[in-house]
């Protein structure tokens, strides 16, 4: 188990994990090497080609002033939005960048070269950043790999993956991680803890997961609190801002019998901050990420365990948020591009029921069937965003697969955990639905709904 729940659940960006965050960082990454050669200073010219989904969904995405941010140096966890678009404006009105934030060159976003119909061979989200000298010599290039979730792999990472080493306590599938629990007595969330405080103490463990939650009501909050609409041709109207109004007025006290409509409206809230490009949580992805607040709220709100101790709960059902979705990440995908919308809000939903099973008491057994059953009815599931843009039908995804992962979670406290599909068999199952899945559906917005309403953005 190689796969922190820091790297699951980070802060970045909108409106995407993979065509967002990843391009961005990989740019930094590619600034980092320049100095670290000491070639910075010679650069006078950079070509960046994005490849396959990339290029085929960039414009509706944010790609192209994604990465001229990172070649600036910019990161996604720490840029903040007002900055992003100062900086950006200033970019689009100059034509220029600040490579690594001292050498100026002529850079803007018509300048990348988009080739949607060529897609590398190791994964469809790639790109090629080449820095050249002043009589055109190749000063560094790297083809990267933006592989979903904002993680990054450079093209010789992907022909000779680092061995990471195994500790006794670690786990590759669901079937280790159910043995590691019955064998030492404890919950999936323990087991979670004792591999992060491998490396660093429970106290910061706990602290940097209770800032992770800060960020994601953070994020809903701001949801609520903006109307117009959301950036792109589709002209999408903010919802989020009205429901929140008439809901607030209409149950002031929390009425559980309006618990779906404020889990669907953090879903909703989370997603449209996404979509305008604000501050998000990648949970596991930027299209999925408001799935798992929202399952969160739900369980800080509306059970006893996460009322009387809201601050365990958290920590607790982010832990075992973060060991299944390691499992995705590992033996699966959790990128849209690979895999479909199955690998997103598919992979958030089975993340979020067994982090809601676990606080609700259920035992290992329960939380791990929890997650399969979100799972297994989100097998298949395509990802073709209109005009390529985060919107639609992805804001209303997350709040239907936020219900799903609250009714796969009481579904599996029901039962004593004994069941016929194991998490195991529909990951396997997940990963090859996505290899089989025709390209169209897989991001590319050229198919499904995308093809249906025909909005050229990307």
């Amino acid at each position: 188990m190689a796969i922190s729940v820091f790297d699951l659940f980070s802060v970045g960006i909108g409106p995407s994990s993979s065509h967002t965050v990843g391009p961005m960082r990989a740019a930094g990454l590619f600034v980092d090497e320049l100095i670290a050669r000491n070639v910075v200073d010679h650069v006078t010219d950079v070509r960046v080609d994005l490849y396959g989904s990339l290029a085929a969904t960039g414009g509706g995405h944010g790609t192209m002033p994604a990465i001229l941010l990172g070649l600036e140096g910019h990161r996604p966890e720490t840029i903040e939005t007002d900055e992003m678009e100062q900086r950006l404006a200033v970019i689009r009105a100059d034509g220029r960048i600040r490579l690594g934030g001292r050498i100026i060159l002529a850079l803007n976003e018509s300048d990348i070269a988009l080739h949607p119909a060529q897609q590398l061979d190791r994964h469809p989200n790639a790109m090629t950043i080449t820095a050249t000298s002043v009589h055109g010599g190749v000063l560094f290039s790297e083809t990267y790999f933006s592989v979903g979730g904002g993680f990054v792999v450079t093209e010789a990472d992907m022909a000779h993956p680092p061995e990471c080493a195994r500790s006794a306590n670690s786990f590759t599938s669901a079937a280790e991680l159910l043995a590691r629990t019955d064998r030492d007595r404890i919950s999936i969330s323990d087991a979670m803890m004792s591999l992060e405080c491998a490396t660093r103490g429970a106290a910061e463990v706990r602290e940097r997961l209770l800032h992770i939650r800060d960020v994601m009501m953070a994020c809903a909050t701001n949801g609520m609190s903006r109307d117009g609409y959301l950036p792109g041709n589709l002209r999408v109207r903010r919802r989020a801002k009205d429901w929140f109004l008439r809901l607030n007025g209409e149950d002031p006290q929390r009425d559980p019998a309006f618990t779906e409509d404020w889990v669907n409206l953090v879903a909703l809230a989370v997603n449209e901050e996404n979509a305008s490009g604000g501050r998000i949580v990648t949970a596991p992805t930027n299209g999925a990420a408001g799935i798992i607040p929202a399952v969160l709220y739900y369980a800080l709100h509306y059970t006893a365990a996460g009322q009387a101790d809201p601050d365990d709960a958290t920590v607790r059902f982010l832990l075992t948020a973060g060991a299944i979705g390691s499992l995705y990440k590992e033996r699966a995908s959790i990128s849209g591009a690979e895999v479909g919308c199955q690998g997103e809000v598919g992979s958030a939903a089975s993340m979020a029921a067994g982090g809601l099973a676990e606080i609700l008491g259920g035992t290992p057994q329960q939380v791990e069937n929890a997650a399969e059953i979100a799972m297994e009815h989100s097998l298949g599931l395509t990802c073709d965003p209109i005009g390529g843009l985060v919107q639609i039908p992805c804001i209303e995804r997350n709040a239907i697969s936020a219900g799903k992962a609250i009714n796969a979670a009481r579904m599996a406290l029901r039962g004593d955990g004994t069941h016929r599909v194991s998490l195991d068999q529909v990951i396997e199952t997940m990963r090859a639905t996505g290899m089989d899945m025709s390209s169209k559906y897989k991001e590319t917005s050229t198919g499904g709904l995308a093809v249906a309403v025909n909005v050229v953005e990307c």
